[in-house]
């Protein structure tokens, strides 16, 4: 019964997509994007790449995002920015670490509603739309409305959290279920917003950015070699820091077996910056790093956040790239290592099996290291890499974000419509 519901679900999503028209409105919209963060994660990316596409379609577009730091975004941005200040997390205490991560996130929300309340009727606060990326400028969103009128209010839900903490459960539901209006980037996650909230979320686009990443050398490859000891061969590398969702506990038992038929290999992991804390499973990584004889800094290399001007660079030093991670709303990597022209590891689920197939990435069960393993040995060999890039660049070309803008307009003006009726 529930796979036929399921079947059902799927159905009447694919139909609401394939026909989503509505009339056009005329003038341009002010539109708000509200983030979590500056620092590189995928749904802060969607929302700088949808910005600069909103932006070109001449629509007016302010970004407001929680900056901890004061240094903003590390691009420049076509479009308006307002940092929203963000103090320090909450000092430690007895408490456990749940009651701290709910207290940081209760901080961050609030900074949000201090920052956007103190403006409430003067540009550039008066918005038509007000979009929110995650689950904290949502319910800020939400509480915000309480004190003055805040129009059509959106959520994207880019992948819902399975929370132990029933604050942060509570956070996620009033996210989804007080927004005007959610969207999904996957069916795969619209599917899951039906069936949990019951909720139809139209599905709007990703993209890839083919002015920033490519194939073609820059130049600055060798200095960023360099720079993080990127001697071996081959080089894989992943992108997302170490964490239980990106399954970096099973990557690196898979890349110790890679190691026994390449001894130079290297697992390059870039990135990291997140607001929850994975210091325990920090630890059973590094933990099992030296347990399996694997040295940090010569086959294993982390080099941290990585600066936006270097990501593209990074890409084509390595010669593959491994992606097993468990759950994701889409996964924006994979389309930048695709448009770098890198052949692709990744797990054999949604959403990836959305818009990959077999012969366009190989596609592996993200929970069996010698699976991965023996795909990381595959994806080196000329034949099959050389196949699996020309493939796969297709995709590029599907996956615009001119094409998400559009899709994001026309969601807007069935809203802001449907509320004139």
């Amino acid at each position: 019964m529930l796979l036929v519901r399921r079947a059902e679900n799927i159905a009447l999503i694919t139909m609401l997509d394939s026909s989503q028209t509505s009339p056009m409105l005329a003038a341009p919209l002010r539109i708000a994007l509200l983030t979590y963060a500056t620092k590189p994660r995928g749904s802060v990316i969607h929302t700088l790449e949808l910005a600069d596409a909103l932006h070109q379609l001449g629509h007016s577009v302010c970004i407001y995002a929680l900056d901890k730091d004061g240094r903003g975004f590390d691009r420049p941005l076509a479009c308006d920015y307002h940092p929203v200040p963000a103090r320090p997390a909450p000092a430690p205490n007895s408490a456990p670490a749940p009651d701290s991560i709910d207290r940081l996130i209760q901080q961050r929300i609030q900074e949000f509603v201090d920052y956007l309340s103190q403006f409430p009727n003067q540009a550039p606060h008066s918005r038509d739309i007000y979009h929110a990326q995650d689950c904290i400028s949502a319910n800020a969103l939400v509480l915000l409305r309480q004190q003055i009128p805040i129009p059509h209010i959106v959520r994207t839900v880019h992948h819902i959290e399975d929370y132990n903490s029933p604050y942060l459960q509570q956070c996620q539901d009033r996210s989804i279920r007080a927004a005007d209006l959610c969207l999904c980037i996957s069916q795969h996650w619209q599917t899951e917003v039906l069936q949990q909230y019951d909720i139809i979320a139209p599905r709007v686009l990703n993209g890839i950015n083919t002015d920033r990443f490519s194939a073609i050398p820059t130049g600055a490859e060798p200095t960023l070699k360099q720079r993080w000891g990127l001697t071996g061969q081959p080089i894989y590398l992943t992108v997302g820091g170490i964490e239980p969702r990106k399954n970096s506990i099973d990557l690196l038992h898979a890349f110790q077996q890679v190691l026994i038929h390449y001894p130079h290999a290297q697992l390059v992991i870039a990135g990291g910056a997140t607001l929850f804390d994975y210091q325990s499973y920090r630890d059973q990584f590094f933990a099992l790093a030296a347990q399996l004889g694997i040295e940090i800094g010569t086959s294993l290399i982390l080099p941290g956040v990585i600066a936006e001007a270097d990501l593209p660079a990074l890409y084509r030093t390595a010669n593959a790239f491994v992606f097993p991670s468990l759950k994701e709303g889409w996964g924006l990597v994979v389309l930048e290592a695709i448009a770098s022209g890198l052949p692709v590891i990744t797990a054999n689920q949604p959403p990836f099996t959305e818009f990959l197939t077999p012969t366009q990435a190989l596609l592996v069960d993200p929970r069996d290291p010698a699976a991965i393993a023996q795909a990381m040995l595959d994806v080196v060999q000329p034949a099959i890499a050389q196949s699996l890039i020309q493939q796969s660049q297709s995709i590029c070309q599907r996956y615009t974000w001119h094409t998400s803008a559009q899709l994001h307009v026309e969601q807007y003006e069935k809203l802001m419509l449907k509320e004139k009726e």
